[in-house]
Formats: C-alpha cells, structure tokens, sequence
C-alpha cells in the first residue's frame, strides 16, 4: 500500500478555518467526493474547540448531508447557539465553493459521576484481537478512504451481506500533525455503519446516507470503534441504518441514518 496522507491539511495553521480535503477522504461511491465519516469528524473537532467544554462531554451530535461534499479545499466554522453551564447546544458548517454542503447541530452537557446508576450497555464485543482483517475490497468499492480506515469483522462482511459487525481504526490522521481524539475517530466509523450493515451489493444498488446522528452515554476512549449495525429497506426507495457504536470498554453510544435506495443502471 502506497504512503495515505492525512484526511485533511490545515491550509491556515491549526487554528484556522480552511482546510484540503485529500484522496484519503474520497469514495467509495464518487472518485470526486468525500465519504461523510471524514467531514463529520472535521465538524467534531471544529465542536470540541468551542469555548465552554471544560467538565463536559458530547451526548449527540447530528450531521445534515446537503450534498455532494467534493474533496478538495473546504471551509469550517462552529458556534455555541445555546450557552449554558449544563446544557449547551452547538452548531457547525462546512462550505466548498461557497456552498454549504453540510451542516451539524450537538449537544454537550455538563458531566458527572452516575457509576452507581449505569444500566443498560450492551455487553462488550470481542476485541479487534478476535477479528478478521480485510485484506481486499469487491469491485465496485473506490479507492481511498477504505483504504485510509483498518477493517476487521467480527460478523458479517465483506459490505453487501449485513448485518454486520466491525472494528474500525483510522490509519492516518484526521488533520495532519494533530492526533484525532477518540470522539472524532467515533464520528468517522458511525458513518461506517452505512457499509458495514449493507444489506445490498454497491454494484447494483445505490444507497446513500442522508444524515448522520450519533447519542453518547459516555464519552469513547482508543483508538479501535467496534461498530454493530444493521439496515432495513422498505419498498418505496427508503432505508434506515441503526448501529450499536462500541470502544474496547464496552458499548458507548448508537447511531441513526436515513437512506435513499435506488438501483444502479
């Protein structure tokens, strides 16, 4: 495998707004546009570096995908819309060519020590240890980001015959010279959940995700996101994906797409 370059590069330092989005970002439907896992996780990090996080955590963010979203230079902003000492609510764009092309709102409430209430985690998967890597992809799926992300099932797999299970970590940087932390390496394997419960064959079926929500309990940690999902298709051009989302302690949240299914050709 040639050297992968980071998913992004800082065009004006690590503060800044602009951004390159490289091949590392791109397919595996369009050779010209970004996976969403990528950009959703630029609009995580763009969240966690808003003012008033100390003694929080992230219970949910929700992505809105308006459209293709082309790799190339992008633009970030973020803003605190609700501020509150327990209960903020944010919000975050991403622009290319000056449009718009996703938009995310979340929300991070203040933390606290419930250990004696937890209840209601799914048990722990079998760490990645037990899984099998995947070492080549079906026609049909395009070069880079795959390529960019470590695959291993547990279940399921390759895409098309989901339900499946999967540990998934990145292999390159989210921005270059920074290392992602463990809420943004979230973001990019939840919008996995699309492919690793794939119930169709990408060479005869398209099946895009609209949006992207994730719910967090608690906080991830690592560098591995197990991810359980599963997909439903209905008979009018629709789907849904729900997945499970877990780090090597344990389930730490779940997430939600919507799909638009149409038959290639």
């Amino acid at each position: 495998m040639s050297e992968l370059e980071p998913f992004y590069l800082p065009l004006d330092g690590p503060e800044g707004h602009r951004f390159h989005a490289t091949a590392s970002t791109t397919g595996p439907w369009f050779a010209d546009a970004q996976h969403v896992g990528p950009p959703s996780a630029l609009l995580t990090r763009a969240l966690e570096r808003l003012d008033g996080g100390a003694g929080t955590q992230l219970a949910r963010v929700t992505v809105e995908v308006l459209g293709p979203v082309p790799a190339g230079e992008v633009h970030v902003t973020a803003a605190v819309e609700r501020p509150g000492r327990a209960i903020q609510l944010m919000t975050a764009e991403m622009s290319a060519g000056g449009r718009p092309v996703l938009r995310a709102r979340a929300w991070r409430l203040a933390a606290g020590d419930t250990t004696a209430a937890a209840v209601g985690a799914a048990d722990p998967l079998p760490p990645p240890t037990q899984a099998t890597p995947q070492t080549t992809w079906a026609e049909g799926w395009l070069p880079g980001f795959i390529d960019a992300v470590e695959w291993r099932w547990l279940a399921g797999g390759p895409p098309g015959t989901g339900p499946g299970v999967a540990w998934v970590r990145l292999r390159v940087p989210l921005v270059e010279g920074e290392k992602p932390s463990p809420a943004q390496r979230l973001m990019v394997a939840a919008d996995c959940a699309n492919g690793i419960g794939a119930p169709l064959d990408l060479r005869e079926w398209l099946f895009v995700n609209t949006d992207l929500t994730v719910h967090l309990h608690r906080p991830p940690v690592g560098e591995w996101i197990g991810v359980s999902a599963t997909t439903v298709i209905g008979p009018t051009g629709g789907g849904t994906v729900s997945a499970l989302l877990h780090d090597e302690d344990g389930q730490t949240g779940r997430s939600a797409q919507a799909l638009i299914v149409r038959p290639r050709g």
